[in-house]
């Protein structure tokens, strides 16, 4: 009889200890291992490491850069059915790729910071927190452009794409500009190292498409 009593407050503890671990939140732990042969110690939480302190200035660039990128991805998905340009839907897809994969690493950054990860209101779109409308980034192409670009083919579409996406690449590089120009934005190495990707890489981008439009000149006169 009393072994059994035993066993019953045995399990009894252990089901309250197991319960207790699966309800009470775990402290984050640092184990630094120790020399060969020796033990490795816990470190105060103190030790952990913390994110930068960020700027509103960087946050905002995150989240302007995030519409303005999503601008270039819908005027390159155009290229399937709108041009037959290879030279030219070989740059599309290289633009497409590079910034649907910039996008995804700005809503990271966001979210990892608890910020959001659009500037628009949910549920209105084209309108700021105060409920109006927001004005483009640099460079957007305005909703009549995109019009034109969508109703344009072959070769008016190809010198429609070249001009708006040169429109759309100088615009993000005022947008690094104006980051770097205000005081304490860019000093978070992720913002910095992403800032200046994008001014190197757009700058590259843009001259192919001058050189692009410079050797459609000569077609553009027969």
């Amino acid at each position: 009889m009393l072994y059994g009593l035993l066993l019953l407050a045995t399990a009894h503890l252990f089901c309250s200890a197991t319960r207790a671990q699966q309800t009470e939140p775990s402290a984050p732990v640092v184990v630094q291992p120790g020399p060969p042969g020796q033990p490795s110690k816990r470190l105060p939480p103190s030790t952990m490491a913390e994110l930068p302190p960020r700027s509103p200035a960087e946050v905002g660039f995150m989240q302007g850069m995030i519409m303005h990128h999503a601008q270039a991805v819908e005027m390159t998905a155009l290229m399937a059915s709108h041009t037959q340009n290879q030279e030219l839907r070989s740059l599309g897809a290289r633009i497409s790729s590079s910034q649907s994969s910039e996008i995804a690493f700005m809503r990271r950054w966001l979210a990892v910071r608890g910020e959001a990860v659009s500037m628009e209101m949910p549920g209105m779109p084209g309108m700021d927190t105060a409920g109006q409308p927001m004005a483009l980034m640099p460079g957007m192409l305005t909703s009549q452009q995109m019009d034109t670009l969508r109703k344009a083919k072959d070769a008016e579409f190809d010198h429609l794409f070249l001009t708006g996406m040169i429109q759309h690449h100088n615009g993000a590089l005022t947008m690094v500009k104006e980051l770097f120009d205000t005081a304490g934005a860019g000093q978070d190495a992720e913002v910095f190292n992403f800032a200046t990707d994008v001014d190197n890489g757009q700058r590259a981008e843009i001259r192919i498409m001058q050189a692009m439009l410079q050797k459609r000149k000569p077609e553009e006169k027969r």
